[in-house]
């Protein structure tokens, strides 16, 4: 197999302290380079174009990138998507932008991998996928939990009967406020908790539901002086009638739980969503006469996700069933915000 040649569209934190060193453990992967926006992608059209400062610090960052892992710098979002020596690219822009740059990508002939969320509607979701089938292109959506080995090991615990028939699942995950400026509370860059921590508790629900999983009820929550929601809640039901109860909010005391409750037993985990390399999880299994604490080995989450885009470039079956699983999830959202009554408080 060919190297994948990728670039990254945007210098952002994640793609600094998480994708970069995650790829270079990749053998299947070339890191060409870096672009940040000219002027008049960062701008579009507007007439106010006064404070350039962020545009220097985004060069200055993506300067950072190349001094750090190499590459090259390219000097526009549109030199990358040209670039003939790159074949894929690293999307983390904030949620809004992802339909018309990830449209601009499969436009130019080159596989996707996109933060998450995909886009910021199954609309828009479709659209893209379309163009990659089209196109015959690979798309990932890069929630990245997905892949640690320890729901591989809950599963089986599951499926072994060790807490029993199953009742009832419980997920929450929520952060403290991250700042004004942080584009989840802005409204015009696709912020807000649905589509950010919410997405997470979602995308787990569906796996440990499986594909009857669906909205049952939605609740989301603003507060004043945001423009967006700040938290919220739900209920996921599957066909056989197993419920999930979700939450989740980005101003909030952190936490980040999985709780399965059996007839017989429960199991508990605390760090579901957001196990970095080399973190070692800890379940917990109480029954009515024992309780049991198994540590699991690490695992690196972020390298998965990347080994499964590759294998959607070679692979058209995978590539297809990838797809299915990112509407899915668009799809779920949807129904999320459709359903939902919004309160300020």
């Amino acid at each position: 197999m060919k190297k994948i040649k990728i670039g990254i569209l945007c210098p952002s934190e994640i793609a600094f302290r998480r994708f970069m060193p995650a790829l270079q453990k990749q053998a299947d992967f070339e890191f060409v380079g870096i672009g940040y926006a000219n002027e008049e992608e960062w701008f579009g059209t507007a007439s106010d174009k006064n404070d350039r400062s962020v545009l220097l610090k985004e060069r200055e960052k993506a300067e950072r990138f190349v001094v750090t892992y190499g590459g090259r710098l390219f000097e526009s979002y549109e030199q990358i998507l040209t670039a003939s020596d790159v074949n894929a690219v690293y999307l983390p822009l904030p949620p809004a932008l992802h339909f018309k740059w990830g449209k601009a990508v499969l436009k130019n002939g080159k596989h996707l991998l996109m933060e998450k969320p995909f886009t910021i509607s199954s609309r828009d979701t479709k659209e893209l996928i379309s163009i990659a089938q089209d196109k015959g292109l690979a798309v990932h959506e890069n929630y990245m939990f997905q892949y640690h080995s320890q729901l591989d090991w809950i599963q089986q615990a599951v499926a072994e009967g060790q807490i029993g028939e199953l009742r009832l699942v419980r997920i929450a995950f929520g952060f403290p406020f991250r700042g004004a400026f942080d584009f989840r509370y802005n409204k015009s860059l696709g912020g807000g908790a649905l589509l950010d921590c919410g997405g997470y508790t979602v995308k787990l629900a569906s796996m440990l539901l499986g594909e009857s999983a669906k909205i049952a009820t939605s609740h989301l929550n603003n507060k004043k002086g945001f423009e967006v929601d700040i938290y919220g809640s739900a209920t996921m039901i599957n066909d056989e009638g197993l419920t999930a109860q979700l939450s989740f909010g980005m101003d909030n005391s952190y936490k980040c739980e999985l709780e399965i409750w059996g007839s017989s037993g429960t199991l508990y985990t605390n760090r579901i969503l957001t196990a970095p390399d080399g973190f070692e999880p800890t379940i917990i299994i109480k029954n009515a006469d024992s309780e049991k604490e198994y540590i699991l080995p690490s695992d690196d989450s972020f390298s998965k996700s990347l080994q499964t885009f590759s294998q959607c470039v070679v692979d058209a079956h995978i590539a297809r069933n990838n797809m299915k699983a990112i509407l899915k999830q668009a799809e779920i959202i949807d129904s999320f915000a459709r359903g939902i009554r919004n309160e300020d408080n």
